[in-house]
């Protein structure tokens, strides 16, 4: 009894402690469990998104837990929706993956949460930069902030936390470069940060991760070496660096990551030879270098590599033959070793592959036999050995296996028949055969291919007629036999083939006619038939083909009228019907046809005029009508057409006045000569007399006649009035003010286009305030140049000359010029549109051109580099044309003393025109 008392006694002290400490510690948890609470309930206030189940974050002090109002709620946030929480209470997890977060980081307190070991809110909708006190979290073990929409750079306070050992920061719009820092993470086992906007360099500090197993550095903009030091990291299992911009050589310290399966590198701007050190890496199943620049033979130590199942070297510049040991790798599955300049046979140890099943070879400079080798492949997918050198016959055991979907062995020097076992082939989807000298009847080229989708027998030495047996290919979508000798008729099964879109069977010697049932295949986005001997009329049935973007029946022996259905034909962006015996006129319905862009009916027997109608091609850009009967008069509608650059109506029977529009300017005599009687402003035309007349004329022989007694004797009394009156103010004017050549010069001249000109004066004086320099756009050595805009909406740029240039002896010279200069004409040219002689003032009155000069657009790079080499063609023949004009078109000629870039300006179409706002001399 005695001795239990006293244990009694011994025990209290060690009990109260024991009391008081867990007291402590439950006052403790609570604290922190309330502080954590209160941190993730201010950063849920400050999203603008989120998931319903965080409704669950809901925090109520501890004596109203128990009300019923409360039921489901808890006053701890170990409980809510994405949190966990350690033995202590303390947050230790927060998992809000795909939980539909919308908004920022900002407002998250990283400092109360020091037990966190887990942060994963991947898949949603944050942005805004990632804050630098994330680096507080000292215990985290994992961080994965991926696809979500943070921006910035990545904080180096990311190296703080040593406890890390999985990074993801994928696919955000992260920039800046790669914080060195990161390199002081000892545990990291794992770094994903593709799919941003990453550039820099590598950091070499990576190689001190000893413990990285993977690094995902893909699609992004890095750039310079790959640093040698990535060769320690001998625990790697991947390197995905691949879709960036990174130079020079592959490190040669790569031979030492024994374990690494996977190397991708592909789509960098790598150089150099691909190291031999490779070969070291016997783990290695995938190597991916394709889309570099990287030279040099293929290593034969590659071919160590038993565990590879891929290999892509394709897009570089490697040299040298296909090493023959490339054999010994029994595993690999894909090869692909296109678009580089190796060179030699191609191995016969590839049919040792057993494994293979792509197999590309194509574009590079491979000679000999396609070896029988290639036969022993059974599971082969994919052979492409186009774009070679290969002669030969093609082997006999090709897809013996019956497992080849795709099969290319275009631009080679192959003959002999296509083999047996190829056409038994019913997988094949795919097949090019073009380019070639194989031989054959193409009645019999056609296997049992019910999946095939398109094939290419063009240029070869096919002969035979057309087989009925195309039917057998249900799927086929593009059918293309161009250059062979096929003879006969277009067969009607073709009319049956519901999912043809593209059929070329042009350059042959096929006879008959279109078949009608060809309309029908409403699929059908590119019909080609030119250069056979066609014949018959064109079916109208093909105006039903709504699809139908390209159409070439050139150079047959079709005839009968164009149909007018064919305007149905809304997509057609290409049309060529020339070379034929079409006949009548052009239908009017081709002006249905908005989405041409080269209508080509040339070398025809087309007659009549040409449809106003034409004017609905928007955005045809190359005409040709040369060749043919047509007659009349040439449309003014031409002008509308902006997008014309190109126009042939040459030989035909056609007269008047050419219009105003841009191809016509741009024409040469050559697309315009052999007609009846065309005048305008092309060299080796007669300039018109009178153009609105001619527009407004359509005589007949009878009419010429009557307009001939009526308008004869009429015309004579009137032009004998007009010189009457014409002699007896001449008489008057010189009476009253004497003429240039001998009257004063000091008199006010006023002369501004059509208008008052002492009114239009007042006019430009009020709109540029006296000439004040805050309208003036331009200077050169002649005067000041301003922008006017006057009362009735218009603007004009008005050139005021120096009062130097222009004294009182040269007043003659300068008005003489003044009226030259007002009778230039022409599309490259800016039109002058009047001038002043005042005392006080004198200027020029142009056309104003809202781009300004080319000095200025090539002054500021961004506009510069806009000019593409079609523009800048386009600028030397606007120039060439201008000079051409002043020099031999107009009288007297006009040369320029000034060629430099302020005195050529933009119009809206990014076309050039010549300013002569210098002085010019006659």
């Amino acid at each position: 009894m005695a001795s239990s008392t006293i244990v009694q006694k011994m025990l209290s002290p060690v009990s109260m402690l024991l009391l008081v400490m867990l007291i402590c510690s439950h006052h403790v948890s609570s604290y922190s469990s309330n502080e954590e609470a209160e941190a993730l309930l201010n950063w849920k206030a400050s999203l603008l998104d989120y998931h319903s189940s965080l409704l669950s974050w809901t925090f109520y002090p501890n004596n109203i837990t128990n009300s019923s109002t409360h039921i489901g709620t808890s006053t701890s946030p170990c409980k809510w929706y994405g949190i966990s929480c350690n033995h202590a209470g303390s947050v230790d997890t927060i998992n809000l993956t795909d939980s539909g977060l919308g908004g920022t980081l900002r407002y998250f307190l990283f400092s109360s949460f020091p037990n966190v070991v887990y942060v994963d809110i991947s898949m949603n909708n944050l942005s805004g930069p990632i804050p630098p006190q994330i680096g507080l979290l000292s215990k985290l073990k994992y961080l994965d902030l991926s696809v979500n929409q943070f921006s910035g750079g990545i904080p180096p306070d990311i190296g703080r936390l040593t406890d890390l050992e999985v990074l993801h920061l994928v696919q955000n719009q992260l920039n800046g470069s790669i914080p060195q820092e990161i390199g002081q993470l000892p545990s990291l086992y794992e770094l994903a940060l593709y799919t941003n906007q990453l550039e820099g360099s590598i950091p070499a500090s990576l190689g001190n991760l000893s413990n990285l197993v993977s690094l995902y550095l893909y699609d992004n903009k890095l750039s310079g070496p790959i640093p040698p030091e990535i060769g320690n990291l001998t625990k790697l299992f991947g390197i995905y660096s691949n879709t960036n911009r990174l130079t020079g050589p592959i490190p040669s310290t790569f031979g030492n990551l024994k374990r690494l399966t996977v190397l991708f590198l592909f789509n960098n701007s790598l150089s150099g030879h691909i190291p031999p050190d490779i070969g070291n890496l016997k783990s290695l199943q995938q190597l991916s270098l394709f889309g570099n620049n990287l030279s040099g033979p293929i290593p034969v130590s590659l071919c160590g590599l038993s565990g590879l199942t891929l290999l892509h070297l394709y897009a570089n510049n490697l040299s040298g033959p296909i090493p023959q040991e490339i054999g010994n790798l029994k595993s690999l599955v894909d090869l692909e070793l296109s678009e580089n300049q190796l060179n030699g046979s191609i191995p016969t140890s590839l049919g040792n592959l057993a494994n293979l099943e792509f197999l590309y070879l194509r574009d590079n400079g491979l000679s000999g036999f396609i070896p029988q080798e290639i036969g022993k492949l059974q599971k082969l997918v994919v052979l492409e050995i186009d774009t070679n050198k290969l002669n030969g016959s093609l082997p006999e055991g090709i897809c013996q296996g019956g497992s080849l979907v795709r099969f290319t062995v275009s631009d080679n020097y192959l003959s002999g028949p296509i083999p047996k076992s190829l056409k038994n082939c019913k997988n094949i989807t795919r097949a090019l055969f073009e380019g070639n000298q194989l031989t054959g009847n193409i009645s019999e080229v056609i296997g049992d291919w019910p999946n095939l989708e398109y094939i290419d027998l063009s240029y070869n030495r096919f002969h035979g007629e057309l087989s009925h047996n195309w039917g057998r290919c249900p799927q086929i979508q593009g059918l293309k036999i161009v250059g062979n000798n096929i003879t006969g008729r277009i067969p009607e099964d073709f009319g049956i083939s519901t999912n043809l879109t593209f059929l070329d069977l042009s350059s042959n010697h096929l006879v008959g006619e279109i078949p009608e049932k060809l309309g029908s295949v409403t699929s059908l986005w590119k019909l080609i038939l030119n250069d056979n001997q066609l014949s018959g009329n064109i079916p109208p049935e093909l105006g039903s083909l709504s699809n139908l973007g390209h159409l070439d029946i050139s150079a047959n022996r079709l005839n009968g009228p164009i149909p007018g259905k064919l305007g149905d034909c809304t997509h057609l962006n290409y049309l060529n019907l020339s070379s034929n015996e079409l006949s009548q006129t052009i239908p009017a319905q081709m002006g249905k046809l908005s989405h041409l862009s080269l209508l080509d009916l040339s070398h025809n027997l087309l007659s009549g005029e040409i449809p106003p109608q034409i004017s609905g091609l928007e955005i045809l850009e190359n005409l040709n009508l040369s060749y043919n009967n047509l007659n009349g008069l040439i449309p003014r509608a031409f002008e509308d057409m902006h997008g014309l650059g190109v126009i042939d109506i040459s030989y035909n029977q056609l007269q008047g006045p050419i219009p105003n529009g841009r191809a016509f300017q741009a024409a040469t005599i050559e697309e315009l000569k052999g007609n009846k009687g065309l005048c305008g402003n092309v060299e080796g035309l007669q300039p018109c007399k009178s153009p609105h007349s001619i527009h407004n004329e359509r005589p007949t022989k009878k009419g010429h006649k009557i307009l001939f007694i009526i308008i004869f004797p009429l015309l004579g009394a009137f032009l004998l009035l007009s010189a009457f009156i014409g002699i007896l103010l001449f008489v008057q004017r010189r009476e009253r003010a004497p003429g240039i050549e001998e009257g004063d010069v000091k008199n006010d001249l006023f002369s501004i286009s059509t208008f008052d000109g002492r009114t239009m004066y007042k006019e430009i004086i009020k709109a540029t305030k006296d000439f004040d320099p805050m309208f003036c756009i331009g200077k050169g050595g002649h005067g000041s140049v301003y922008k006017a805009e006057l009362p009735t909406g218009t603007t004009v740029a008005v050139k005021k000359l120096h009062s130097s240039n222009i004294d009182i002896e040269n007043q003659k010279d300068f008005l003489n010029e003044i009226i030259a200069l007002t009778e230039i004409k022409h599309r490259n040219i800016v039109k002058l549109l009047g001038f002043c002689s005042h005392p006080q003032h004198k200027f020029l009155v142009y056309e104003y051109h809202e781009r300004g000069c080319m000095a200025t657009i090539l002054s500021r790079e961004e506009d510069a580099k806009k000019l593409g080499w079609s523009t800048r063609i386009n600028i030397i023949k606007g120039v060439a044309h201008a000079l051409s004009y002043m020099h031999h078109d107009c009288s007297p000629p006009i040369v320029h003393r000034i060629y430099q870039a302020t005195i050529f300006c933009w119009i809206l179409n990014m076309e050039l025109i010549f300013l002569t706002l210098a002085q010019p001399s006659f």
